[in-house]
Parts: C-alpha cells; structure tokens; sequence
C-alpha cells in the first residue's frame, strides 16, 4: 500500500488542481492512488479535486469494468478572471510534456 506523501510547506506555483489534471491529461485510465503519488497528494484529496473538476464540468469519466478513463473538457475556460479567455488545453499545453523532453531541454535562467 502506497504511504501518505511527505508534506510540503510553503507556496507553490501549480495548484493540485491543475497537477490532478495534467496528470490525467498524461494518462486518462491513471488510478486515483497513481495520481495521488504523482502529485504527492492523499488519495482523498485526488478524490475531492476530481469530484470538483467533475461538478464544474471540466472533466468526466466513464467506466470501464474496474478502470475510470477520464475526459477533459479542453475547451472550457479556465475560473478565475485573471485568465478570461485562456482554456484548459492552454493551461495543460504548458504543464503536459513528453518526460523525454524534460530530461533533454534546460530551463532557462
């Protein structure tokens, strides 16, 4: 059984709302145990979070025997009226890449 994540203090940049989407932006039938791991989040939390997306219609799922596979709303705006106008896909386009591709490209100073 997967432990509970090391706690972080301090601010961060990303919401672990938008980490739970990014990650199943990675992959879609990701269990919500896999999720919590990758965000370092309780599985409770990554079960609140997704009920949220779900309830503002930013993600729905259908299931298939034991497994969710997740749709996200790419389309639809994100919340807050500082980014009017800016959608979901814009958002994951920054946060969702290949982990090639961050092994390979630096990041600029």
């Amino acid at each position: 059984m997967v432990g509970v994540p090391e706690s972080h203090s301090g601010w961060t940049f990303i919401t672990s709302h938008a980490r739970v989407l990014a990650a199943i932006a990675d992959n879609p039938s990701a269990r919500i145990r896999d999720i919590a791991a990758h965000c370092r989040l309780t599985e409770r939390a990554v079960s609140r979070i997704i009920s949220d997306l779900e309830q503002d219609g930013y993600l729905s799922h259908t299931r298939d025997g034991r497994t969710n596979n997740y749709r996200i709303e790419p389309d639809k705006v994100l919340r807050h009226p500082a980014e009017a106008g800016l959608s979901v896909a814009s958002l994951l386009s920054l946060l969702v890449q290949d982990e090639s591709d961050r092994v390979r490209k630096p990041v600029a100073p």
